[in-house]
């Protein structure tokens, strides 16, 4: 089985038609980035954020990309709904959280005020929690501000009663 395909298993397929175009979006705009490069914190990165074995000089095919995603999107995935088991079953919620972990790590995400207050069922106060990653490098990016009230928006749509 493929890694979209376990990831369908795994999170739903509702979930992951919003989760990867979304990731897709703010990681690259849409158009995966095919040569690595540094991102704004100098770590080596790849197509849609990608950072995982990447060297300068490595190029990839918009194929290898997707695949990538995919890939990147399911070692999210799974731990993100370890330690948010509520989610299941929330595409949007979980597609919002799957987004931040994937730009904050699953470490970072599953110690963060936004899982503790999923966990409490708190959803409202999860989503506004959002906003608090908007740092990279100990300063505020314009862009992670965009990028947590987009996900802020995600995570308030068809919220759980």
């Amino acid at each position: 089985m493929n890694s979209r395909n376990k990831l369908v298993a795994l999170i739903g397929a509702g979930a992951l038609a919003i989760v990867s175009p979304f990731v897709a979006g703010w990681e690259s705009g849409g158009e995966p980035r095919l040569e690595a490069y540094r991102d704004i914190v100098g770590v080596w990165t790849i197509c849609d954020g990608e950072t995982l074995g990447v060297k300068p000089g490595m190029t990839e095919t918009v194929e290898g990309c997707e695949a990538r995603r995919y890939e990147a999107l399911l070692r999210h995935a799974g731990p993100v709904l370890a330690c948010t088991p509520g989610l299941r079953g929330r595409p949007n919620q979980l597609a919002a959280g799957i987004s931040l972990a994937y730009n904050i790590g699953t470490g970072a995400y599953c110690g963060s005020t936004v899982a503790r207050r999923f966990n409490e069922a708190d959803w409202r106060g999860a989503c506004d929690a959002f906003l608090m990653w908007n740092k990279a490098g100990g300063r505020i990016v314009r862009g992670l501000t965009n990028r947590r009230e987009a996900e802020r928006r995600l995570c308030l749509k068809e919220l759980p009663k």
